[in-house]
């Protein structure tokens, strides 16, 4: 089956067109079928929405999330929208559509479009039992990926707590405390601060911490290996991934 709302909506509107042979199917699924073709025009009312993200129209998607928002759309269809839209940037750069500059300018434009959003969203409608902490370690001052995979994760609903760049383990050790996170994503870009990150690691373990919380771990000069020696229990090699490993750190 396509991929294209449109293409879906409209093959599940031909078929309801059938009556008679709609009729020689059981009630459960035929009204699942009307279900998905009514769920299928919800998401065409906002596919705008997504494909402004997709085509990272980053001047001109405040004002539809606003007009939106007047025109009476409930804000956690439009953050819906948005976060589609991020799923299919995402698939972009995984399959080399996109690339880092394209990355980066997505994550701006749904930092525009949450600007608009976030006021209107109630407090449940973020995964509070899910707060992910995150920091650059101390020394390093580069958040281009950090703020990637914060934008990311704010599209999927994620609470997220984010402490900025050049950040000392007891801060870390204490917003790990005063929000109860369940995950950490520590990101260093440097060779000379990656170490920082077993300092992280050995300061939640002296906090008593470290068995209540997942750390994730990304930038330049780390790998898979060097992350699980430096104490961390996930890397990703990207924001996209990052969202991944932690999803799935979170269902462990």
């Amino acid at each position: 089956m396509s991929n294209n709302p449109r293409k879906v909506w409209i093959a599940i509107s031909k078929l309801l067109m059938y009556r008679t042979e709609l009729h020689a199917i059981p009630l459960e699924k035929r009204l699942l079928l009307r279900f998905l073709n009514l769920s299928l025009i919800d998401m065409m009312q906002f596919e705008d929405l997504s494909k402004m993200l997709i085509d990272l129209e980053v001047d001109d998607i405040a004002d539809l999330v606003q007009e939106k928002l007047e025109e009476g759309a409930e804000p956690q269809e439009i953050l819906g929208a948005l976060t589609r839209g991020m799923n299919e940037v995402g698939r972009l750069y995984e399959e080399n559509e996109y690339f880092l500059p394209e990355l980066v300018l997505a994550g701006e434009t749904m930092k525009a479009a949450f600007k608009v959003l976030k006021p209107h969203l109630k407090t449940g409608d973020a995964d509070e039992s899910s707060v992910i902490i995150t920091a650059t370690v101390q020394g390093d001052n580069h958040d281009i990926g950090k703020n990637i995979l914060i934008t990311m994760l704010l599209s999927g609903g994620f609470e997220v707590i984010d402490l900025g760049t050049d950040c000392s383990a007891d801060k870390i050790v204490q917003s790990v405390r005063e929000h109860k996170a369940r995950i950490v994503a520590l990101s260093a870009l440097l060779t000379t601060t990656m170490r920082e990150i077993s300092n992280v690691n050995k300061s939640l373990q002296e906090a008593g911490l470290r068995d209540s919380i997942k750390l994730i771990v990304g930038g330049a000069p780390l790998s898979e290996n060097l992350a699980r020696e430096l104490g961390a229990d996930a890397y990703g090699a990207d924001a996209v991934e990052g969202v991944r490993k932690i999803k799935d750190l979170l269902e462990e």
